[in-house]
């Protein structure tokens, strides 16, 4: 997950030192097509964590799988939606060289910086999770 937040923080250093190569071209059907891009891709992270994080899935899949499983769907889901927000900045950073406009990146870059914060796991609230749905063994 850090490796992705580095990744986009790169991607932007790039965009930045790469501004005297680029070439301007207005392209307003793009911008608007990367625009709701980025939009969906962010909302669609959002609801994609709502939805896996679901009380009754979460209580379901410790049922089924204990806390091993339960554990596994809690890292593989926050990845999940780290990939989403990775996407987010490579959709800015690749509309930066088509248009050459490198706001797309720095855009994009801190819309997915915002959902890398939203989807980081914190320890306390795994934690409480885990202890919700998961009884005690005797």
């Amino acid at each position: 997950m850090v490796g992705l937040l580095v990744a986009s923080v790169l991607l932007c250093v790039i965009a930045f030192l790469g501004r005297p190569y680029f070439r301007q071209q207005a392209n307003p059907p793009l911008d608007f097509a990367v625009r709701i891009a980025i939009f969906c891709l962010f909302v669609g992270g959002i609801i994609w964590r709502r939805t896996k994080f679901a009380p009754m899935r979460l209580q379901d899949i410790a049922g089924l799988a204990g806390v091993s499983g339960f554990l596994q769907t809690l890292e593989k889901t926050t990845i999940q939606v780290a990939l989403f927000g990775a996407g987010i900045t490579a959709c800015g950073f690749v509309t930066t060289l088509v248009t050459g406009n490198d706001l797309y990146t720095y855009w994009g870059a801190a819309i997915g910086v915002i959902l890398f914060i939203y989807s980081y796991p914190k320890r306390s609230s795994w934690l409480r999770a885990l202890y919700r749905f998961t009884e005690p063994q005797a």
